[in-house]
């Protein structure tokens, strides 16, 4: 599940990919073009296309998906929070660089608000402005980068955007209308090491380590 949890977009698929891995036996995969999909680098590779696949072989929705994957945590946050925040962690030094940064932060994220928000204030000490928190369900981060980008206090700003997914950032690169934008992929993050070769070679793409990225914000 480490392995491949760099192809997850949005939480909820977490829970189609610890299914699949545990069965990995779906004869409608197996008779479709998706066929090589049924192990770990094909996931990783395929991901785009198994996911219809499956839900529909499991008769599944998206919507409902999210909205229990956001149940349990919600459940699990009211019934014991401590060991719900044990859970999780940030990444060495990404606490202080938030504390300490010298620019306006924004979290964008796929998350629901109330987790990251959650997340911030118990484990990193951190109380961000629920209006710099955009979530799942605030749209596609290319355009949330679209509103950040148009309000009168960022104008003439330098603007930059860290992201740990080559999908996004490369999304991101197709619209004219985000060139302002310096990005970064966190090496540290959920992509992979084909991804990282691929992003080393983008222009517009700068490649950013852990301890880089603490430095920058501080």
């Amino acid at each position: 599940m480490h392995i491949v949890r760099p192809v997850v977009e949005t939480g909820y698929e977490n829970l189609l990919l610890a299914r699949l891995l545990l069965e990995m036996r779906i004869p409608s995969i197996r008779k479709s073009s998706v066929a090589e999909g049924l192990t770990v680098d094909g996931i990783l590779e395929n991901w785009s296309k198994i996911k219809p696949v499956i839900m529909e072989e499991w008769a599944e929705n998206r919507d409902a998906l999210i909205e229990l994957f956001g149940k349990v945590r919600d459940e699990w946050m009211d019934n014991d929070l401590a060991t719900w925040i044990g859970a999780n962690r940030f990444y060495p030094g990404v606490p202080d660089a938030l504390k300490f940064a010298s620019s306006s932060i924004y979290i964008v994220t796929t998350k629901q608000s109330r987790f990251a928000d959650a997340l911030l204030q118990e484990l990193a000490g951190l109380k961000i402005p629920p209006e710099r928190i955009y979530g799942l369900g605030t749209g596609p981060k290319v355009e949330v980068l679209k509103q950040l980008q148009r309000k009168p206090e960022h104008q003439g700003l330098k603007l930059h955007f860290v992201e740990d997914r080559l999908a996004t950032l490369k999304n991101v690169i197709k619209d004219p209308e985000l060139d302002g934008w310096n990005l970064y992929l966190g090496d540290w993050g959920y992509n992979t090491h084909q991804e990282r070769g691929e992003a080393a070679s983008i222009p517009r793409i700068t490649l950013l380590q852990l301890t880089d990225f603490s430095k920058k914000l501080k």
